[in-house]
């Protein structure tokens, strides 16, 4: 695991959410799924700019992975 955040939804302003980021360094084999309270998923690289990134993704997750080279 690379952290761990608690924040509030972007979406409403007042679910919280806790989430972990975490590091795989293997070839993903497969399709990915959701889970039921998952309504989608989007593939994020650093050139898609922050716009659609909740606070903490933009000002915490990101910077911390780009400064450790975890991203491009």
């Amino acid at each position: 695991m690379v952290m761990e955040f608690d924040e509030i939804a972007t979406s409403d302003g007042v679910t919280p959410i806790h989430f972990y980021v975490f590091r795989y360094n293997g070839k993903l084999m497969g399709k990915l799924n959701t889970s039921l309270e998952i309504e989608n998923f989007k593939w994020y690289d650093t050139t898609c700019g922050t716009d659609i990134l909740s606070n903490t993704l933009k000002n915490e997750v990101v910077p911390y992975c780009l400064e450790r080279n975890l991203i491009k």
